[in-house]
């Protein structure tokens, strides 16, 4: 199995201030993450004046705000995009970004992004989905309140829009922050690959890394997961992001588990060779043999070390007459 390609999600824990994204490039570069992903859209563009908050922005944010009014304070310019995207290319990270409105989406292609995230409210998008998907960039779909037919039905339209389905990753996902375990149905994720035939991964919203390395372990190729400099900030997303040091801690656990899942093939490791002659065991003489005596079942035994006659060949041996003395412990040889 290849390395899992695990994205930092920045989203907008940046507050809207570049140097602070830019910090967040840092850390993502740190941690050991593959790429780090930002949001773009123009709040107009995106909501309507009408639009109220999720309920966990509500508790994480002002109250008397409106979502068009939460989501100005959030948004990157233009230039900032090209100045993030800029800076990810210094740092030697990948940037990757998820558009909201139709212009976003030129925004991105005119930058020469090489993966564009689509959320998972875009789904069922059809002017986005088509827009994209004729772009004939790599494309990772967030798949969260989806059914799998709906998930099916916008595969189509990005495949018949111009993008090969060897380029779509999916991403099985709960837009709840944070995600209650109970809420996870990890195994969907697998549904999604055995059913759509695609490359499958998971947008982890729960608390804490181990549902991320859980969903390696299952076979996820892509991992995204938010992060923070401090939850404690102010903005929707602070309280389901990892800090800093558990960033790198599941990115950390992450490649660990790799390490584990092997080819798949049952046979003694390399490390472990060493250990067969000293877990396993021999038939050995459970009292003093003389020469021609007959072995039984009262005369022999079985004990460690395992270098001698295999207890799997004892039929084989009950029956024979030994042709010397063998002590009591000593290795029985025929």
């Amino acid at each position: 199995m290849g390395e899992t390609f695990i994205i930092a999600e920045a989203g907008v824990n940046h507050k809207g201030d570049i140097e602070l994204a830019k910090n967040m490039v840092d850390v993502a570069v740190e941690s050991g993450a593959d790429a780090v992903k930002f949001q773009a859209w123009k709040a107009e563009r995106l909501v309507t004046r009408y639009a109220g908050k999720a309920e966990y922005q509500k508790t994480s944010t002002q109250s008397g705000e409106s979502q068009l009014e939460m989501l100005k304070t959030l948004e990157i310019s233009e230039r900032g995009e090209k100045e993030l995207f800029g800076y990810c290319n210094e740092k030697g990270i990948s940037f990757i970004c998820s558009p909201f409105d139709m212009e976003s989406i030129d925004l991105l292609n005119l930058l020469g992004v090489e993966t564009i995230k689509i959320p998972s409210g875009e789904i069922t998008n059809l002017p986005y989905l088509r827009k994209v998907g004729s772009l004939g960039k790599k494309l990772i779909l967030s798949t969260g309140m989806a059914e799998l037919i709906e998930i099916k039905d916008a595969l189509n339209v990005i495949v018949d829009s111009g993008t090969s389905k060897e380029d779509i990753s999916v991403l099985h996902c709960n837009t709840e922050y944070p995600t209650p375990f109970e809420d996870v149905n990890l195994t969907a994720m697998l549904t999604i690959r055995d059913e759509l035939g695609v490359k499958v991964g998971y947008s982890d919203h729960t608390p804490g890394i181990e549902v991320s390395v859980a969903a390696v372990a299952l076979g996820a190729e892509v991992i995204e997961k938010h992060f923070t400099l401090d939850k404690n900030m102010k903005g929707p997303d602070h309280k389901a992001s990892l800090e800093p040091d558990e960033l790198k801690a599941m990115v950390d656990a992450i490649r660990n588990v790799e390490k584990t899942l092997g080819d798949g093939i049952k046979k003694p490791s390399p490390s472990e060779l060493k250990n067969i002659y000293v877990a396993r065991k021999s038939i050995v003489a459970a009292r003093n043999i003389w020469k021609g005596e007959m072995l039984t079942e009262d005369n022999i035994t079985v004990k460690r070390p395992g270098n001698g006659i295999s207890p799997m060949r004892w039929d084989e041996v009950v029956g024979q007459r030994v042709v010397r003395d063998f002590k009591e412990d000593e290795l029985i040889e025929l």
